[in-house]
């Protein structure tokens, strides 16, 4: 099984179900994904772990799908996909795990690699969150790290993706 994360207009392509960060001289995992949502299993969800912190350094930590220190969010948890947002509503992080039909319609170049790689777990990833000092920004066309904009790549490798202070690694 692959993973094949859509952040923005790119699509990052890995055998593991990680995003990870630099801290210190470490790697931090930002977002693992425990489980996936099949229409084929009975009782099958987008289970999630993260750790970050929202824009006013609110620490945000969901350990499979459960919120641990969470203390201003809203939570809400559906079979493929996990949403944070603050109490006026704006997003903090959507993790969605995209449907067979869904992920065949996102753009021609990205499907292409989906289809190289199959079989293959699209997760879509929004949010507006802090990793480390790093700002992460992520909408429907770009992935912003710190202000510097990725868009139309679309990469496959064989590591963890990791997020970078101004850009992403594989």
């Amino acid at each position: 099984m692959k993973y094949a994360f859509i952040l923005g207009s790119n699509a990052f392509v890995t055998p593991h179900g990680t995003i990870t960060y630099p801290s210190g001289d470490e790697t931090r995992p930002f977002l693992s994904i425990r489980s996936i949502y099949s229409d084929n299993s009975a009782g099958s969800h987008l289970s999630i772990d993260t750790a970050i912190k929202d824009r006013q350094g609110r620490e945000l930590n969901i350990h499979n799908n459960q919120a641990v220190d969470a203390n201003g969010f809203n939570i809400k948890i559906n079979r493929d996909q996990v949403l944070v947002t603050n109490a006026d509503g704006t997003t903090i992080l959507d993790v969605h795990q995209l449907d067979e039909e869904s992920a065949m319609a996102l753009e021609h170049n990205i499907i292409a690699e989906l289809e190289v790689n199959m079989p293959i777990t699209a997760i879509r990833v929004h949010g507006n969150f802090m990793l480390e000092g790093m700002h992460i920004e992520i909408d429907n066309e770009k992935l912003f790290i710190n202000g510097n904009s990725i868009g139309n790549s679309v990469l496959a490798g064989q590591n963890n993706l990791q997020f970078v202070p101004s850009n992403v690694v594989m």
